[in-house]
């Protein structure tokens, strides 16, 4: 999820801002960070940038010129301009305050020397922070739902057909292929190295299983192929259990 402002502004690199204007507007969130010198910087926005500026465009501008700008960085889709008020400007232009508070834009200030370059780092870190981790969805209700139906073992032979009629050895050998290539996206060289074995002998499985069973790369396919063979598994394990409870009552 991308930060608000109101979140980078929370960083120990952001320390020290004053915000002027648009507090309302500080839990939008923060697409990129750049330095920009110039007036004309709206025309390379794409929307939800916070633009840092020492305010150097800004000396001279005219009230109206100084509207103009603080529009086009509205109209652009900034999300806020920073800017350091000590050396190119030491004072902020009135109109630039009046235009940031009529559009509640958030205008913050340094009134000390700052490093853009830690602001930007911090705040690019914090935008380009991994997601948390998000659970695989579980197929648990759609197998709960085949077998409540009696549906389980049609469906996986509808799927698995010409897999389950041959002998044990290639059919665990060519099921174990196949849930490897679908849980790695049917990248080769990482099914490979899951099943401990040679990517040639994976491209070569990978063509019987096509032969066998027919398009693979169906999104649709592939579910139902996930489908089956958790059901697969599921048969094996009960039918292990059932022999382990043979022999333990024939002893």
């Amino acid at each position: 999820m991308l930060p608000s402002l109101a979140d980078l502004l929370t960083l120990p690199a952001f320390a020290g801002a004053e915000v002027l204007s648009g507090q309302a507007s500080l839990g939008q969130p923060i697409t990129w960070v750049h330095v920009s010198e110039i007036l004309d910087a709206a025309r390379f926005l794409t929307g939800g940038e916070l633009l840092l500026s020492t305010g150097a465009m800004l000396v001279n501008l005219s009230g109206a010129d100084a509207e103009t700008y603080l529009h086009s960085l509205v109209r652009g889709g900034a999300h806020g301009l920073v800017l350091e008020l000590v050396r190119q400007v030491r004072v902020l232009p009135p109109a630039l305050l009046g235009a940031a508070q009529a559009y509640d834009f958030p205008l913050i200030v340094y009134r000390q020397e700052v490093s853009f370059a830690q602001l930007t780092r911090a705040a690019h870190a914090r935008i380009l922070q991994p997601p948390a981790a998000v659970s695989v969805p579980s197929l648990t209700p759609l197998l709960d739902a085949l077998s409540e139906t009696g549906r389980s073992l049609p469906f996986m032979e509808a799927q698995l057909g010409p897999l389950l009629k041959l002998p044990p050895r290639p059919r665990t050998t060519l099921t174990q292929t196949l849930g490897s290539l679908l849980d790695h996206n049917f990248n080769v060289a990482q099914a490979a190295r899951h099943l401990g074995v040679r990517r040639q002998s994976v491209y070569y499985r990978l063509e019987q299983l096509r032969a066998m069973l027919g398009d693979l790369e169906d999104p649709r396919r592939q579910v139902g192929l996930h489908l089956a063979l958790a059901i697969h598994a599921n048969a094996v394990q009960a039918d292990l259990l059932d022999a382990r409870k043979d022999q333990a009552s024939s002893r």
